[in-house]
């Protein structure tokens, strides 16, 4: 038989793919509830249910990663190290392109706020993880998944802050997003 091949923390993780995956299938509905009664879907709408797949995905993909890679018969030190790495690399891409994805895709920058949680605290939290995780501190398992955690939260306080624009029915942006 065996042994455990579940990583500290591999309940919680599962969790919160789970958890990731209804959000992203909520922010849908969303958007479709507004098509039902009659909005139509402006390109900001478009990017910021793209935005919130993707980063889903990634979060899901942060997730499942300890135990898959527990799968191959690392031991968990090397485990959390390979996940910070294969976690971070995407996430940081991700998250550090978002201001220029969006005025391309929009020709507005984010509001000031969003900006600072999302891309700055989000992009902070998973460089301070991994500079944490490479260490070598105690604790690793801790860390990224705090790291993972606290990126979900981000991306729900942008989702949040997104929401007036998304279910606006068909009015138009304020003209300076900015502020």
């Amino acid at each position: 038989m065996e042994g455990n091949l579940d990583v500290r923390g591999a309940i919680l993780l599962y969790t919160l793919a789970g958890l990731m995956i209804t959000f992203a299938g909520f922010a849908a509905v969303l958007l479709a509830i507004r098509q039902a009664v009659g909005g139509h879907l402006s390109s900001l709408d478009r990017f910021l249910a793209k935005t919130v797949l993707i980063n889903v995905f990634v979060l899901t993909w942060g997730a499942v990663l300890p135990p898959l890679l527990m799968l191959y018969g690392l031991g968990e030190d090397k485990v959390w190290k390979i996940a910070a790495v294969l976690f971070a690399l995407p996430m940081l891409a991700f998250l550090l392109t978002y201001s220029h994805r969006r005025q391309k895709a929009v020709g507005q920058r984010p509001a000031r706020g969003a900006h600072a949680v999302f891309v700055v605290g989000g992009s902070a939290v998973v460089v301070a993880m991994l500079v944490y995780v490479l260490g070598g501190f105690e604790h690793s398992a801790a860390a990224y998944i705090s790291a993972v955690v606290l990126d979900f939260f981000t991306l729900a306080y942008a989702f949040v802050a997104a929401l007036d624009i998304i279910l606006a029915h068909g009015q138009p942006p304020p003209a300076d997003l900015t502020k």
